[in-house]
């Protein structure tokens, strides 16, 4: 295989595993807002704390498998230097993030359909808003799953290829005097 197809293996594979662990906090997140939804205001403050713990936790599970896939990347190509880790760190940072986007648009369009819809209930409460604005807002609720797609789309590749960017930098060592990565 030539160089591009074996970069695009690996990010497939790291993808799955990025986008898996996203989607899993997702449907967690899910979760407990349907408890949140029947609880009283204690158990919402403890759903609240447990979501950025849920947070926290796909953050660093991210991030950290970000840098163990592209260190098994340099290590299983001897010819992978900094600018070729972080090709492979992009490609699995835009693969992440296609099937992350179209899990949640598939969430919001038929497992969730009334999430933009209870949104748009709640901005109906705010004075802030007169009719007109109000107008425009149930305008774009029909595109809002599409929209949605492509705003996460282009915010986890850009924070994965970020994420790449730095780490990247040290992947594989520059340091000569050790062989470790």
């Amino acid at each position: 295989m030539n160089e591009k197809n074996i970069i695009w293996e690996h990010a497939g594979k790291a993808g799955l595993v990025l986008g898996g662990v996203s989607i899993l906090y997702m449907v967690l997140t899910a979760l407990t807002g349907k408890l949140a939804e029947n609880a009283g205001s204690g158990l919402n403050i403890l759903l609240t704390l447990v979501n950025f713990l849920l947070w926290i936790a796909k953050f660093g599970a991210c991030t950290y498998l970000m840098r163990l896939f592209m260190q098994r990347f340099a290590k299983a190509d001897p010819a992978a230097d900094n600018s070729r880790v972080f090709r492979f760190g992009a490609r699995t940072a835009l693969l992440s993030a296609l099937l992350y986007s179209a899990f949640y648009l598939a969430y919001v369009s038929f497992i969730a359909p009334d999430t933009f819809e209870k949104a748009l209930e709640i901005l109906q409460d705010n004075p802030l808003l007169g009719a007109s604005e109000m107008d425009a807002v149930e305008e774009m609720i029909p595109r809002l799953p599409t929209f949605s797609f492509f705003v996460n789309l282009f915010y986890c590749w850009l924070f994965g290829t970020v994420l790449s960017a730095i780490l990247s930098r040290n992947i594989p060592s520059r340091n000569p005097f050790t062989d470790e990565q």
